[in-house]
């Protein structure tokens, strides 16, 4: 009754999830396309610029959809046919059915990602194995501009409601978005800035969900209004509460979120384009779990205030197809908050700070016809400054991050050739210049008279890209990359010198790290319409200088000269940033197949399977290795129903690196059903509502995560949940 209660008065009656879809699934009726942004400025075709009245059309001014992918419909795979990288798109109506104060929540259930999982309000994406300053999380192309790749328990500010779709691009994604993307992206997308103007002038939602497993309720909005002048407005906002959450063994302490955040933005859409900003804001406090959880009561205390504009004008005259630009500033903080019992009043550990500003223009030209076919290409340029500090405040500790600055220019190129109606080829380069400005340690050897280091690094990145597409039978593409990409040092490698109590370490970095470099080769196979789809994937990354914590046996207290100086109280691992080559490969699988027509929609099977595999040059493994993963499941879905049941087994995790220990194999069982009608409400408005019940971990088995360093604390993942959710739509 309590969470039901609680949940009216933030939620209402928006506990309902959107899963919208009007066409009957059909086992070759073409499906509905969502646009795919984020991996190449080479776009052939750009979205309508007001809203299409139904999902399916985007015919607007003779315009399309960028890359025509399959069904946007509930647990439709999503597979991009012009894609000469992996994609997996996941939509809003995947996240508002998933439990979860992050957008990982959702997506470390798709092959090749998994979760850094540390806090129930801090789960950080990993890919193909890949995590932290590889990975690169950003909103509307501009980056999320936090400190969560500098630790794990800290969250990214941009919560599952503020999405519309999220791409995530495996492999090596560092030629448009920079040096710190090496192992991918994940791009949330929204219209916070508005980019078209709703077809009746006028949208909104309202969307919520109460769930069990921590008494969790949520509730968001959001509204976008367009004026015939061609101005348009939009607001969103949120408020998501969760208790500790339940495991098969009782309550998980100190795992509850408390989160809201809003935004508003406003844009200028003319028939050739469109300019706009937007100013958001992200709040949450949350708690984290293990060995302290009780006593000290651990928590982070976190806000970010971010401003972004975005905008396009499709020239299409003097050579110049479109030219595009992005640009953020941020100003974000958090406290490490913790309960002193001999004073009986919290105390702020550390408190961590981010300034930042990016921007990134791109310039499409027109279609060049040549000897060996059409190219399509495009240039850009990106700018970025950053002031990042994690510095101590209320306790006498080494802080972890002196204040250190770091600032990229890049200028970079894509071009695709189509030499046949089967074949095209993708050639691209990034040149970056990177420096980085702050303080750390050149030798510690004597922990009383450190050798210290103060100044600027500076790195040149260099990256380039080959690809091919090659359309074969039976509606098969098949592509093939070759991509070799550097990544320069993050502050935090070369100048960490101090405590990180989320980890239980005490980190150095090393001002002397030079660039970190990749090689990839990778080929996949994809099938996007039909009764049988899939994408299939197998890769192998060679990594020089690959940049690691190496733990040195040494332990310390909160000071560097306690570092190995015998006492026995000392409760902090001292790790040292090191290289070392590594080779990681692995190979990724996801299908689906419609069996039958039933009813009036179609019954199906779907499966997915995915591994990584990475090792140290002297044999060792890397650490924190996900394990091998294998599901499937029924489905069945129609105009207004929506349904499946899966399962979806880890398996026991034994390759392991030093100083870890086996994780037990664990499987998830889980169950959905939704159904979505539309109501005719008058001549100039109409109403779509969606309810809809999701079961997780429904066998309610003990969950361990080898990639969290929770799990050295055996902090178990929240157990069985049965989750309501739905929407309002009013359009």
């Amino acid at each position: 009754m309590r969470m039901m209660a609680r949940g009216v008065l933030i939620g209402g009656a928006a506990a309902v999830g959107l899963v919208s879809h009007t066409t009957v699934l059909q086992a070759q009726t073409p499906l509905p396309g969502i646009v795919v942004t984020a991996p190449s400025p080479v776009v052939k075709r750009r979205p309508a610029r007001t809203q299409p009245s139904t999902p399916a059309a985007d015919t607007t001014q003779g315009d399309t959809a960028d890359l025509t992918i399959d069904s946007a419909l509930p647990g439709a795979l999503i597979v991009t046919d012009d894609a000469f990288v992996p994609i997996t798109v996941t939509t809003s109506q995947e996240l508002e059915a998933t439990r979860g104060a992050t957008i990982t929540d959702t997506l470390q259930q798709k092959p090749g990602i998994s979760g850094s999982t540390f806090a129930a309000g801090a789960n950080r994406p990993i890919i193909r194995g890949l995590d932290n300053f590889r990975v690169r999380i950003q909103e509307n192309g501009i980056g999320s501009h936090d400190v969560s790749a500098l630790s794990e328990d800290h969250a990214f500010p941009i919560d599952p409601f503020a999405a519309d779709r999220v791409e995530v691009v495996r492999g090596p994604a560092t030629l448009r978005y920079g040096s710190q993307a090496i192992g991918g992206v994940v791009a949330i997308e929204n219209e916070r800035i508005p980019t078209f103007a709703p077809s009746r002038g006028f949208s909104s939602e309202v969307r919520g969900g109460l769930q069990s497993v921590d008494e969790g309720r949520d509730g968001a909005f959001k509204v976008t209004a367009g004026s015939a002048a061609g101005f348009v407005v939009h607001a969103d906002g949120f408020k998501r509460q969760t208790d500790d959450y339940d495991t098969p063994h009782g309550k998980q302490a100190n795992t509850f979120v408390d989160s809201e955040g809003f935004s508003v933005g406003t844009s200028y859409v003319w028939q050739s384009g469109f300019a706009g900003i937007a100013f958001s804001r992200f709040s949450s406090l949350y708690g984290i779990p293990g060995e302290e959880a009780l006593e000290a009561r651990p928590r982070i205390d976190m806000t970010q205030d971010k401003v972004m504009s975005k905008g396009e004008w499709r020239v299409r005259d003097y050579g110049i197809e479109a030219i595009r630009y992005w640009f953020g500033a941020s100003d974000y903080a958090h406290n490490e908050v913790i309960f002193e019992q001999a004073d009986g009043h919290d105390i702020v550990g550390t408190r961590f700070t981010n300034k930042e500003q990016e921007g990134r223009l791109e310039v499409q030209h027109l279609p060049v016809m040549t000897g060996l076919g059409e190219m399509r290409g495009a240039i850009g340029a990106q700018w970025g400054h950053r002031k990042m500090a994690g510095v101590a405040v209320d306790e006498p500790v080494d802080a972890l991050l002196s204040p250190a600055t770091t600032k990229t220019s890049a200028a970079f190129i894509f071009e695709e050739l189509q030499l046949t109606r089967q074949l095209r080829l993708q050639a691209a380069a990034r040149i970056e210049q990177a420096n980085v400005n702050g303080a750390g340690l050149l030798e510690f050897s004597d922990p009383n008279n450190p050798v210290a280091f103060a100044g600027e690094r500076s790195f040149t990145p260099l990256s380039a890209s080959l690809g091919a597409l090659y359309e074969l039978p039976l509606g098969v593409v098949a592509r093939l990359t070759g991509q070799y990409v550097e990544r320069a040092p993050d502050a935090a490698e070369l100048f960490s010198r101090g405590v990180h109590e989320a980890t239980g370490t005490f980190e150095i970095g090393n001002p002397l790290l030079e660039k970190e470099d990749a090689s990839t080769i990778e080929l996949g196979f994809k099938r996007s319409q039909g009764q049988f789809r899939f994408d299939a994937s197998v890769y192998y990354s060679k990594f020089n200088g690959f940049i690691f914590k190496q733990v040195t046996g040494v332990d310390c207290a909160e000071t560097l000269a306690t570092c190995g100086d015998g006492n026995p109280d000392n409760d902090l691992a001292q790790v040292l940033y090191q290289q070392r080559e590594a080779t990681f490969y692995g190979a990724e699988l996801a299908t689906q197949y419609d069996i039958l027509p039933i009813w009036r929609g179609v019954f199906g099977i779907d499966t997915q399977y995915d591994f990584v595999r990475a090792q140290f040059d002297n044999g060792e493994n890397v650490p924190r290795i996900p394990p091998h993963r294998l599901g499937g499941g029924i489905y069945y879905r129609d105009a207004n129903w929506f349904a499946r049941a899966g399962v979806l087994h880890a398996f026991k995790q034994d390759e392991i690196g030093v100083n870890e220990i086996d994780t037990p194999g664990y499987t998830l069982v889980s169950a959905e059903l939704s159904y979505t009608t539309k109501l005719e409400q008058g001549p100039n408005w109409a109403s779509e509502m969606t309810i809809g019940i999701k079961g997780e971990n429904l066998a309610d088995d003990d969950v361990l995560n080898h990639s969290s360093f929770k799990r050295r604390e055996d902090v178990l993942l929240p157990g069985a949940n049965v989750r309501l959710f739905g929407s309002i739509k009013f359009n």
